[in-house]
């Protein structure tokens, strides 16, 4: 498993952990029952406090990602397909509310934006 984090970045770095890991999970690279490293381990890796990584551990165990268990580490857990398609439909709201703004400064048309989205959407 590879995090990388930004130092530049506005987003928090336990919140660049937060969002790799539930990546990592929805796309099942981390799968159910899996071990995640623990949070010294992952803290010594990535040369940040041991505080950053467990506020990010204590975030996804809280929104239902992952499950701790005193003395053994913490571990994937089972997720509801559905919500995990809900979460991905937010995250490409959120895109396109950003695409549309862009469209809007710079003058592109809504048939553009979406000739340009059906011609991408189908070279995949």
């Amino acid at each position: 498993m590879e995090i990388i984090i930004s130092n530049n970045s506005d987003v928090p770095i336990y919140e660049q952990i937060k969002r790799k890991m539930k990546n990592l999970i929805n796309t099942n690279e981390l799968k159910q029952s899996e071990a995640l490293p623990s949070v010294r381990n992952l803290a010594k890796d990535l040369r940040i406090s041991v505080l950053t990584v467990k506020k990010a551990y204590d975030e996804l165990e809280q929104e239902g990602y992952i499950k701790t268990v005193q003395g053994k580490g913490s571990f994937v857990i089972a997720r509801n397909k559905e919500l995990i398609k809900e979460e991905q439909i937010k995250i490409i709201e959120e895109h396109i509310e950003e695409i549309i703004k862009i469209a809007k400064l710079t003058d592109v048309s809504k048939k553009e934006v979406i000739d340009l989205f059906e011609f991408l959407y189908e070279e995949d």
